[in-house]
């Protein structure tokens, strides 16, 4: 499904059924689409890849990145404080 420009009304014929039932994608499907390594989950880049895919590649791009950053563990700018990283095992 690639809707580009589509009015909501346009939209919403294609998701219902004749019974006014939505008739469209689940959540589960969406997630299975997003599985491509079938693993079982959708990771950030699987995630990712398919919100470009549906939305274009600058779709939500500064939340994407962050998000990002933040599984691959560098969403800290900033070294660790020795001095506190010390004191704390210290005590352990």
């Amino acid at each position: 499904m690639n809707i580009s420009i589509a009015s909501a009304d346009d939209v919403l014929i294609y998701l219902v059924d004749s019974d006014d039932g939505y008739s469209g994608p689940t959540v589960e499907d969406n997630i299975a689409a997003m599985d491509t390594d079938k693993n079982g989950f959708a990771d950030v880049t699987e995630v990712r890849a398919f919100l470009a895919l549906k939305n274009g590649s600058e779709y939500e791009k500064e939340i994407l990145d962050r998000w990002q950053l933040r599984s691959q563990g560098k969403s800290c700018t900033l070294p660790p404080d020795d001095k506190l990283f010390n004191q704390t095992n210290a005590i352990n």
